[in-house]
């Protein structure tokens, strides 16, 4: 993606909390909004100039019932060049001394024991939001449980998970994401690392797990989407098999838990970074 018209669309949160706007997120994520950003009481919102339209906003808010009001206002963004925007806002990650994560355009770095590259393009997950970091620490953690194995990513963005599995030995890895663009980018990163052969990527959710049976599955979404779909994740792996889930807050374990308990899934661990929380589940 490199010069192209947007929308900025500008939604105004009241009361504004981080939660209402992942809340927000949630509800907007079928329709082809390519990217999100919170600026405070703000959730800004980027789509294709050709691809906007006023009507599926009136009617998505028009039917919302939470605790909060929203409204919003649109822009025109002409001939931004995304390429440009990615590269003065991302540098390269390391997690935990073994994995670096970078972009296309970073050049002479220090290897490490595994490395990404990745094109952001408008996807969500560079690895620099703490609960990407943690998903990647967990899988880092657990590797001697990856290798050989069949991994899900939901939610894959940039695929960097479904990515850092394959290339810590697991024998196929598939990624599902609700938004065409990233399901397409995520594949294209795979292909860019070389490991497109054990690679497979869909545009869907969550139904789309009662294809297969999986070792480990990932989930790093919403709170909200992980209270509601938890029950099929742990319908999808098979018993012994591994569940990682991240995007909610410290606070928020105790309903992930208690749903996950719910469902068959035994509580492994937890991790945390500012306040945002990664936890792992085995199924019973």
């Amino acid at each position: 993606m490199n010069s192209q018209e947007y929308i900025e669309v500008s939604v105004k949160i009241e009361p504004y909390t981080e939660e209402n706007a992942e809340i927000m997120m949630a509800e907007m994520e079928d329709l082809p909004f390519e990217s999100f950003t919170e600026e405070a009481p703000y959730l800004k919102c980027y789509i294709p100039k050709e691809k906007y339209d006023p009507r599926m906003l009136k009617l998505l808010f028009s039917g919302l019932k939470y605790d909060f009001s929203v409204d919003f206002s649109a822009t025109l963004m002409p001939q931004i060049n995304w390429n440009a925007v990615w590269e003065s806002q991302f540098s390269p990650i390391v997690v935990d001394g073994l994995c670096t994560i970078k972009a296309t355009f970073h050049k002479g770095l220090k290897r490490t024991r595994f490395n990404i590259t990745i094109d952001p393009k408008m996807a969500f997950g560079t690895g620099h939001h703490q609960t990407t970091y943690m998903m990647c620490r967990a899988l880092l953690k657990h590797e001697k449980d990856i290798k050989g194995k069949v991994v899900m990513d939901m939610g894959c963005g940039t695929a960097i998970l479904a990515i850092l599995a394959a290339k810590m030995g697991a024998a196929h890895t598939y990624g599902i994401d609700i938004d065409a663009v990233a399901a397409v980018s995520a594949f294209d990163n795979a292909r860019m690392n070389r490991i497109s052969r054990k690679v497979e990527t869909y545009c869907g959710d969550a139904s789309l797990l009662q294809r297969g049976k999986y070792d480990i599955l990932l989930a790093n979404i919403n709170r909200n989407i992980l209270l509601e779909d938890i029950p099929t994740y742990s319908v999808s792996l098979r018993k012994g098999g591994l569940l990682f889930v991240s995007g909610f807050y410290t606070e928020d374990l105790p309903m992930i838990c208690s749903v996950a308990q719910r469902s068959g899934l035994e509580y492994m661990e937890d991790d945390s970074m500012d306040n945002w929380c990664c936890a792992g589940f085995r199924k019973l």
